[in-house]
């Protein structure tokens, strides 16, 4: 099953049943004379960390548990030496008392397992000077401050140079250990390969041997005590020659004002060479009034000289412009005319050169944009370089918006492209769907509480629906084959399936993306606890059966196929697709995307598989399995958009079977007004089946009313609903409320984290009611909208830097009202609370669109405002040559060593010859983890050190924020 965004930080630690059982055992051989057993001391540690702006802070306190026990119950103190004074705190009950301070644990909280940590935080006022503190103590005993890592800075090559092949590449670092120690040593790393090591200052090493291509650097300190950091990623390029470079790729100009870009040469020539610069397509209203003819020497081939383009008063689109030198590889710049008032456009091509620059490690080398730049990284993809169909969409989205900035409309269709090459399965990956019986979808097999309750048996007794839609399909498309992307992709082959498109376990061997799977085990499985496997299972890895029987149990397994759909990506791709044509019309350039907008329609169509039951039971009061019953026609349907679809089969053509089976779980952060309302009026959009048009005009509908019936009474919007209580048709508890007979369920399919707590969700569910607002002005849109921006804003604080603290983490209580559509409810009953606070610029972003597309339509100048406040901010405080991000502390990194349930008895190998079996943990099935640049990082942390803090460069997080200023300058500027 698709698990959705399960990247939130998680400070508990699990710990093995077998292990608890073992530590049991020896008290009931004690005989009753024994002495009582003793807790060991209380051993701690507090890393403090503050965001300064000379009249004010925030305070993020990380505390570690050093000790062998549990501690239960937390009470932090603390003092200072200034006049600092609390203003308000997160993730505990904070209190001062003069310049003492003392932080109460949350109700959530109060346990830090042996090893594990939690973080809170304050702001605080002050004047004059602000000394950290360092007296920490917990329960009363005094804790040590965590050791800091050293920092480190790769200060040569620069971000987007160029060398030729064969030129070494000078790499040097400077790096300050903290707290008294020293560095011991500084390494050099290619994305994950060692290039070279230097253990004294000044750190350098002449990188050789590096092939044609875009390559990512970074270095990395140790210092006297064991402790490590790496530098921010560097993009560099190696060309096959000689060549012209220039800096930055994407330029904006806006009307009547002029603009520069650097070129130089990358590397040294033997005699003078003359670069020439001429506009080589495109817009006729940019002009070269600088730059034409520049001059390089043997001395100064290096220094960048400026090439100056000017914009005509009224004009707007592109131009490209080459630099060329007699035998010189080219080079190009993408200048786009602005309107004269536009900065936030000018800001979008800025952040979208960074981002689609190939040295930034944003792409493979197929043009996949990978989940982040940097490769170790755990939330829902369990590697930076996989990727996701969220991602896919992301990148839609990105084009769509560059080609309303620069009417270049190639991109965008490129991207679709890129995205059914790679991530829409193929006729060779579905080989059998025509195989397929609408009238027996699939087998039913319960959803189990806990990894430990697997494998589920299959039960061919219960009774299923028949599939509605998959003759009207087939007969619009004249397909047996599903259209939708899969959810997620080992971009580079690090599992070694081999699972690429149209392949089946071609293995370590094999290059490019393949498609893989994680979560299959229950709502208690977190990423820590996942067994990846191929989609396409033929046995190859894994056990006797491959790595199905870990999942289902049955009497005999065959070889098979299997995709999972991601609703909310293939949704916000046809967002994105709605935005292309609006944007491309008032273009008039509506015929340069119409076959992209038919395909998208067409994956519109498909996804109706996600308004259905998992086993097209009817929808409303369902109760056991058995009794529950089949669906006739579209009664199966809820008609919103769940947690996920699937479909698979056998991988002999001659086996005569498949399925396809829709998901009961809906959740609140996955509703798509905008795409509803586009498949279901949009004429470009609108599919090709029979009654497709129809449903997502219905879908529209029922998603305004899901928005209303979770919505609590501060205005934030709670979990979703469920048509099969705990996956399996349960009887739910008494007085669950429901919403079409659907049940209340408080954080719908997945426990760990709890799917409800992140307000991202929030933030990206919001802002497409907010799109759809400012398209439709439809007013019970915007009664969702009044309500959930008043709360949103009023957890909002924008410090005088520019500095913000948005909500991270909610807390729920109470539910819904049954609902009643002729007469809702007010959910008087139904609270959240904000438990702590973040400045994860990603989340901003999209909350910062979600409010501009309000304050457009309503008119509301604290949304507006707001909105500006917090991409100003970020922009101002949270640049980097990547693109904008902000640090990050990992305590959920203790759980690389947790174990993961396999049975007794089962052993397997992963590709890479890892074993598999009742003693795997999460590190030891991923070993590759360990040639990682940032591994020491987690041994470290993992043997007691500090919880470590990254910088992470997430692609559809810089996508975001890109977007965010496109569409403020859109609307608003």
């Amino acid at each position: 099953m698709h698990p959705g965004h399960r990247h939130r930080r998680r400070t508990a630690r699990r710990w093995w049943t077998a292990a608890l059982a073992a530590l049991a055992l020896p008290l009931t051989m004690l005989g009753t004379s024994a002495a009582p057993a003793q807790a060991a001391a209380l051993q701690c540690s507090v890393d403090y960390r503050t965001n300064d702006w000379g009249s004010g802070f925030t305070a993020e306190l990380t505390l570690t548990n050093r000790g062998p026990d549990a501690i239960d119950g937390w009470t932090l103190t603390y003092s200072y030496t200034g006049d600092q004074k609390l203003t308000n705190g997160w993730s505990g009950t904070w209190s001062q008392s003069g310049r003492n301070v003392t932080v109460r644990n949350a109700s959530y909280n109060a346990r830090i397992a042996a090893g594990a940590a939690v973080s809170t935080g304050g702001q605080f006022t002050y004047s004059g000077s602000n000394a950290a503190p360092t007296d920490f103590a917990v329960n009363g005993t005094s804790c040590a401050g965590a050791h800091q890592p050293p920092i480190t800075v790769l200060t040569s090559p620069e971000a987007g140079a160029v060398y030729s092949q064969g030129e070494a590449v000078p790499l040097a670092a400077t790096s300050a250990a903290a707290d008294g120690a020293t560095i011991s040593k500084v390494e050099f790393y290619d994305d994950t390969t060692l290039l070279g090591t230097d253990t004294s200052a000044p750190y350098t090493h002449a990188a050789t041997g590096l092939a044609v291509g875009s390559h990512s650097l970074v270095a990395k300190a140790y210092d006297s005590t064991g402790a490590s950091a790496s530098s921010t990623p560097v993009g560099i390029t190696v060309a096959s020659g000689p060549t012209v470079v220039a800096s930055p790729g994407q330029l904006g100009v806006q009307q009547g004002k002029s603009a520069t870009y650097d070129v130089k040469l990358s590397q040294q020539p033997t005699a003078n060479v003359t670069v020439t610069t001429t506009r080589a397509s495109g817009n006729t209203g940019l002009t070269l009034t600088g730059g034409a003819s520049l001059t390089f020497t043997p001395s100064n081939w290096d220094t960048a000289q400026r090439v100056t383009v000017s914009a005509d008063a009224s004009g707007s689109g592109s131009a490209v412009f080459e630099s060329t030198a007699p035998g010189h590889g080219k080079a190009a710049v993408t200048v786009t005319q602005l309107a004269a008032a536009k900065d936030y456009d000018a800001r979008f091509l800025e952040l979208y050169g960074r981002i689609t620059d190939p040295a930034n490690g944003y792409f493979s080398p197929e043009g996949i944009p990978y989940h982040s730049v940097e490769t170790l990284i755990v939330e829902a993809p369990d590697h930076g370089h996989e990727t996701t169909s969220e991602a896919y969409s992301y990148l839609l989205w990105l084009q769509a918006m560059y080609g309303k900035v620069t009417g270049d409309w190639e991109k965008f269709n490129n991207a679709w492209e890129i995205m059914e090459k790679y991530m829409i399965p193929t006729h060779a990956d579905q080989p059998t769907n025509s195989s397929y019986n609408a009238s027996k979808p699939a087998t039913y097999a319960p959803e189990l509480d806990t990894p430990s309750a697997y494998p589920a048996p299959l039960d061919g007794t219960a009774p299923v629906g028949a599939d509605p839609i998959a003759g009207e399909l087939k007969s619009a498309y004249g397909t047996d084959d599903v259209y939708g992307m899969h959810w997620l992709q080992d971009v580079d082959n690090t599992y070694g399936y081999g699972n690429s498109p149209g392949k089946c376990e071609a293995g370590p061997s094999d290059t490019g993306p393949s498609y893989i799977n994680t979560f299959q085990r229950g709502a208690q499985e977190s990423v820590w606890e996942t067994v990846p496997q191929p989609t396409c299972d033929a046995f190859k890895y894994g056990g006797k059966n491959g790595y199905l029987d870990l999942f289902t149990g049955d009497a005999s397994y065959a070889k098979q196929w299997k995709f999972t759909n991601a609703p909310d990506a293939d949704a916000r791709a046809v967002q994105a697709a709605y935005w292309a044509d609006i944007w491309a019309g008032e273009q008039g350039r509506s015929d340069e995307i119409s076959a992209t907008l038919g395909k998208a329609a067409k994956m519109g169509d498909y996804l109706r598989y996600a308004m259905f039951d998992k086993y097209f039971k009817k929808v409303g009061d369902c109760v056991g399995p058995a009794n529950c019953p089949a669906g006739t026609g579209k009664d199966s349907s809820h008609y919103l958009l769940s947690w996920y679809y699937a479909w698979g089969g056998a991988v002999d053509t001659s086996a005569g079977w498949a399925w396809r089976i829709g998901s009961s779980h809906t959740h609140g952060g996955y509703q798509n007004p905008l795409a509803a309302y586009a498949l279901s009026t949009d004429a470009d959009l609108k599919p090709k089946s029979a009654t497709g048009a129809s449903d997502w005009a219905k879908s529209l509908d029922r998603q305004l009313e899901f928005y209303r019936w979770l919505q609590s009474d501060e205005g934030a919007i709670a979990g979703g609903a469920t048509n099969s209580w705990a996956g399996r048709y349960a009887t739910p508890p008494a007085g669950t409320p429901t919403f079409y007979g659907m049940y209340y369920d408080e954080k719908p399919v997945y426990h760990d984290p709890p799917s409800n707590q992140w307000f991202g969700f929030q933030a990206w569910s919001m802002e497409r009611v907010a799109e759809y607002y400012q398209q439709s002005g439809d007013a019970d849109a915007k009664a969702v909208l009044d309500k959930w921006v008043g709360w949103a804003l009023s957890e909002t604080t924008v410090n005088p830097d520019g500095t913000f603290r948005i909500p991270s983490t909610l807390q729920w209580s109470g539910q819904p009202d049954t609902w009643n559509a002729s007469s809702p409810g007010d959910n008087a009953g139904l609270h959240v609370t904000v438990a702590d606070y973040t400045d994860d610029v990603g989340v901003a972003a999209a909350y910062a669109k979600t409010l501009t597309y309000y304050a457009d339509r309503s008119g509301d100048t604290e949304a507006a405002s707001t909105a500006e406040a917090l991409l100003d901010g970020m922009w101002e405080n949270n640049q980097d040559a990547l693109g904008i991000a902000v640090p990050e502390t990992r305590a959920d990194y203790n759980r690389f060593d947790d174990g993961i349930y396999v049975p007794s008895g089962w052993s397997g190998t992963m590709p890479n010859g890892d074993t598999v079996d009742a003693s795997s943990t999460f590190a030891s099935i991923r070993s590759f983890y360990q040639d990682d640049p940032a591994w020491s990082k987690i041994e470290s942390y993992l043997q007691g050190g500090a919880a470590p803090t990254f910088t992470y460069h997430r692609f559809w997080a810089q996508a975001d924020i890109a977007l965010a200023m496109g569409s403020y300058a859109e609307l608003l500027e």
